[in-house]
């Protein structure tokens, strides 16, 4: 059983806060040693739940937050830096995915850090005419070769969007989010140990074949309504793309990943 990690920021336990997860923000370093460690006990967790390879992706940002020097060796390969249109590098060597630190969508009340993909650009995403965030995109992105997501982490509302989104899905509760910038944090010991468990019950359950992939229906239509004006495609650099009206467009494709690549 080989497992693909795809890693974000806002759910890292310990993280509620803007300054942490920017790059040039004054708190940043403790995201990348929270990030890491918080890697590393997923890792041992899912190996022994009985894990066989793992590779795990840097996806927050520029994907180059991790301390590298402190990653754990148990781990295959990590995916560290710009993946281009590929959304996770190394997925069909995989059976099944992971979404460690995610954060609840857009317009989430109380959740920290809510957003989808953009906080700055983006004010709301769906897929095929339903409200998605980022679980639904990298579900419906790991549905394309077939993988299912066996676990997500991070707030409570993210992992209640998690569990309506994917039937049987383990999800690790490591903090209770009370505003966009405030959560109630499991101290870092339990929340650690939280996900070590939650990673060795979700590997048990994909062996035993009780999680399904997120297939959604192609082709697949994502309908993107932008924060500002002016930001509409031009038609003639993408003629694929329906303006819809001056915040909101439509792009097509055969796959998810074809679809997401075309925004």
């Amino acid at each position: 059983m080989n497992i693909y990690v795809m890693v974000d920021a806002e759910g890292i336990s310990g993280i509620h806060l803007r300054e942490q997860v920017m790059s040039s923000g004054p708190l940043y370093a403790e995201l990348r040693e929270y990030m890491t460690q918080e890697i590393n006990v997923c890792v041992e967790g899912l190996k022994a739940g009985g894990a066989d390879k793992i590779i795990v992706r840097d996806a927050h940002g520029s994907g180059t937050n991790v301390l590298w020097h402190k990653l754990s060796p148990l781990a295959y390969e990590y995916v560290i830096g710009n993946s281009g249109t590929v959304r996770m590098p190394g997925i069909e060597e995989c059976d099944a995915v992971v979404l460690l630190g995610y954060h609840a969508m857009a317009g989430t009340p109380m959740a920290v850090l809510e957003h989808t993909m953009s906080s700055l650009s983006w004010q709301n995403f769906w897929i095929n005419g339903r409200k998605s965030g980022e679980v639904a995109i990298d579900a419906a992105v790991a549905g394309d070769y077939n993988k299912p997501v066996i676990m997500v982490s991070g707030d409570d509302k993210v992992c209640a969007e998690a569990a309506e989104l994917l039937p049987g899905v383990v999800t690790a509760q490591v903090k209770k989010g009370i505003s966009i910038y405030g959560a109630r944090h499991l101290p870092m010991e339990k929340a650690h140990k939280l996900i070590r468990e939650k990673a060795a019950e979700a590997v048990r359950k994909a062996i035993s074949g009780e999680i399904r992939p997120y297939k959604v229906s192609t082709p697949v239509t994502l309908r993107l309504e932008l924060v500002e004006r002016g930001l509409i495609p031009n038609i003639h650099s993408k003629p694929y793309a329906r303006i819809i009206d001056g915040r909101t467009y439509e792009v097509t494709g055969n796959s998810m990943e074809e679809a997401l690549a075309r925004l």
